[in-house]
């Protein structure tokens, strides 16, 4: 600051000096033909002239002398200035090179750092390029069996699928089973007393079949011709467990024969 003040100062100073400073030049350069070295003979000035002469130079040098002390005064100024500034600048220069070495550092050591980072994306570039180039390989190889892969897969998930149905099916059979000896037991066991009073010509000639096995006879023909589901009733059927299962809409007459039905199609 005190450099920028100095400095300031002596430029306004010239400022102002420096035109006096022309005009004495001007002023001089008009007299320098009356300043000979030598006067000739032939020429005579009055004592007056001559006085005024010389006063008008006395004054002139005078100017100059003030002005030249001016002007020194002014160098001296600007010397002041341009040293207390140089002087400045070189208490920070340790400190901007610093600074710059600081800089430097680090821009190095980004430029290591994306050299290397380049370099490890290079190297997974050219990993992805030969994995895609593997793939391709792989994939026109494959080209030729994806007809009979996709074949042989469906075959496989249908027949997996079957072997759940059945699996399910077997289930589903075991549980109805359970369930309706428990809750429609043997027709011999339940009717064992009224049977035997009877006399021997009244028993039945033919062996009543369960609720179970008409369901399972009634699902197997459901399912072995679809289009012919019609079971015909015959004297195994006991009449009170085809009513039930009419009833209740579990079976269905044929609508022209009565003495055939079917299971009714739940699954559609």
């Amino acid at each position: 600051p005190l450099a920028c003040h100095a400095f300031s100062s002596s430029s306004a100073m010239s400022s102002l000096l420096l035109p006096g400073a022309e005009k004495l030049a001007k002023h001089v350069s008009s007299y320098q033909h009356d300043l000979a070295p030598t006067i000739t003979s032939n020429i005579v000035c009055s004592i007056d002239a001559k006085e005024e002469l010389l006063d008008e130079c006395e004054e002139i040098w005078r100017q100059m002398e003030e002005v030249c002390i001016s002007l020194l005064s002014l160098l001296m100024m600007r010397v002041k200035a341009l040293t207390a500034e140089y002087n400045q600048w070189q208490k920070r220069s340790p400190e901007i090179d610093h600074d710059l070495e600081m800089v430097l550092s680090t821009v190095q050591s980004k430029n290591k750092k994306l050299k290397e980072d380049m370099k490890r994306e290079q190297q997974w570039l050219d990993e992805q390029q030969q994995l895609v180039d593997a793939l391709d390989v792989t994939h026109e190889e494959m080209k030729n069996q994806v007809v009979q892969f996709s074949e042989k897969r469906a075959l496989q998930e249908l027949k997996s699928k079957m072997l759940k149905i059945r699996a399910y099916k077997e289930e589903l059979l075991s549980a109805l089973g359970e369930f309706l000896e428990e809750h429609f037991p043997l027709l011999e066991e339940d009717e064992s007393a009224k049977k035997k009073k009877k006399s021997p010509a009244e028993e039945p000639t033919v062996q009543l079949v369960t609720l179970h096995e008409i369901l399972e006879r009634l699902i197997n023909k459901l399912m072995s011709t679809p289009h012919e589901p019609y079971l015909t009733i015959n004297d195994s059927f006991w009449p009170p467990y085809v009513e039930l299962l009419l009833r209740y809409g579990i079976a269905l007459r044929h609508p022209e024969d009565p003495n055939r039905i079917r299971l009714e199609a739940f699954h559609q």
